[in-house]
């Protein structure tokens, strides 16, 4: 793992997320068990669980695409949470907007930024 993910994408393309839940992900074709990032360049495994593992470590990868993104999502679960400000810093330090919001919602707001070929990612905790 480097930067927080995989080396090689499970796709390196971004692909609409098609559904979501029973731990897991539908996207491009395949299906994928845990929580998932997706970027301009690629969809990989993210090693978080939960909203308690997000930290500068678990969002390294994120920011090392700062320079092809404009604005990241957190799909946080099922509960609403608020990103703590340490965090948030990280995010306008580097000029990427962050929203964090419902997995649900992620995968809704992310499929739309894709579709409008948006300068997007989206970290999404996989939910059962």
């Amino acid at each position: 793992m480097a930067g927080g993910f995989a080396d090689a994408p499970h796709l390196p393309t971004p692909a609409p997320i098609d559904a979501y839940g029973d731990g897991g992900f539908r996207f491009g074709g395949m299906s994928h068990r845990g929580s998932l990032l997706c970027f301009p360049d690629g969809m990989w495994a993210w090693p978080v669980a939960s909203v308690a593992d997000l930290s500068e470590a678990s969002l390294a990868s994120v920011f090392a695409h700062a320079g092809s993104i404009d604005v990241f999502l957190i799909g946080a679960g099922r509960d609403p949470w608020v990103l703590p400000a340490p965090l948030r810093a990280l995010f306008r330090e580097r000029a990427i907007s962050v929203d964090v919001m419902a997995t649900g919602a992620a995968v809704r707001t992310f499929n739309i930024l894709l579709a409008e070929n948006r300068r997007a990612g989206v970290g999404l905790i996989a939910v059962d």
